[in-house]
């Protein structure tokens, strides 16, 4: 995710601070016996500027100190989870808040996280918290297609991701980052998923023949929509959003919502205890205060992610609040065609 913060998103996650202080309720921890300090140790991938607040407001809650390890933009996520790998045999942290999903999914199978469903998770689909209880996903971001209103009419947006290959938009006008890195190779793992792995190939293909603009990533498809030298393109939304909240003229496009239709790829923030924690109740009442509705509204308003995984009245919000139709494929599902995707698609765009 774009990392780099303006003013409005600091005023607003100040005000999601004081928000958050006083807004969460399944909470039952508090300060230990007199002379005493509770902790809790959490290892983070979201942004201090978002996450800060957030546990700042939880030690107001419960008295329970918090000792966060934060990412740094050079590793990012990869640095957190090879630290936890690293640290199996005597965990320190009782808590990993990522930002994505992929990487939780590897530590669930090298056997670093503890079972835990959280009571705070109520009405989070299933498709969202692991079978086993290992991890629950709260909150995050979407593909979409971002399109610049100067150039198209309401008539005009595609509305759903296979429209592209054939859109009557000129090719060129069309923007992909390319699908072998970041969310768009998991979106094509998702595709395979959902599609058998010969559709989904096949879409590609067609994609490729159509001679749709490759580009280097989600921003850059972005930049390009806004600046109108493409009229529309696949990207995130935490991207296309952006955009939107700069004035730009552009329009955010959910894809394939429509009934009967193949929904989107929902990449949600994920949560998880830490096996051996050395704290692990006072782990588990951070993982309920995250999990809270009031929480994921909270994120939203700071701008740290855009979905909720649960209805939520955020009209003031770049997606309207609404709950996003997923495809429906889980995310181990998606993990297991990772390779074969990725090796077609090579084969498709770079051979």
């Amino acid at each position: 995710m774009n990392s780099r913060i303006g003013i409005p998103a600091l005023v607003a996650v100040a005000v999601v601070a004081l928000v958050l202080a006083g807004a969460v309720g399944v909470l039952s921890g508090g300060p230990g016996p007199a002379g005493s300090t509770r902790e809790v140790i959490i290892y983070t991938s979201v942004d201090q500027v978002y996450s800060e607040p957030v546990l700042r407001a939880f030690e107001g809650k419960t008295g329970i100190r918090v000792r966060a390890v934060y990412d740094v933009e050079a590793a990012k996520t990869t640095g957190l989870v090879n630290r936890l790998l690293a640290e199996k045999g005597n965990p320190r942290a009782d808590v990993f808040w990522n930002g994505e999903i992929a990487r939780t999914l590897v530590l669930k199978d090298a056997g670093i996280l503890a079972p835990y469903r959280s009571p705070a998770a109520a009405g989070i689909p299933e498709l969202y918290r692991d079978p086993e209880s290992h991890w629950t996903g709260f909150g995050g971001r979407c593909r979409v297609i971002l399109v610049n209103t100067r150039f198209l009419s309401a008539s005009q947006y595609p509305r759903s991701l296979f429209s592209l290959a054939n859109s009557s938009i000129p090719p060129e006008r069309i923007g992909l980052a390319y699908p072998l890195f970041g969310t768009t190779a998991t979106q094509a793992a998702a595709l395979y998923a959902s599609l058998g792995p010969d559709k989904a190939r096949s879409f590609y293909v067609e994609l490729k023949g159509k001679g749709i603009r490759l580009v280097d990533g989600n921003s850059v498809v972005r930049d390009l929509v806004v600046a109108g030298d493409l009229w529309a393109g696949l990207t995130d939304s935490d991207d296309a959003c952006g955009a939107v909240d700069g004035g730009a003229p552009v329009r955010v496009i959910i894809p394939d919502q429509g009934p009967g239709e193949a929904g989107t790829l929902v990449i949600p923030n994920s949560v998880a205890l830490i096996a051996g924690a050395p704290h692990p109740q006072e782990g588990q009442l951070l993982i309920d205060y995250l999990l809270d509705p009031a929480v994921e509204r909270e994120l939203v308003l700071s701008g740290w992610f855009q979905l909720p995984l649960r209805p939520v009245d955020l009209p003031g919000s770049c997606l309207g609040g609404e709950v996003v139709r997923s495809m429906p494929v889980t995310f181990e599902e998606i993990a297991r065609f990772q390779e074969q995707s990725a090796r077609d698609l090579a084969q498709i765009f770079i051979r």
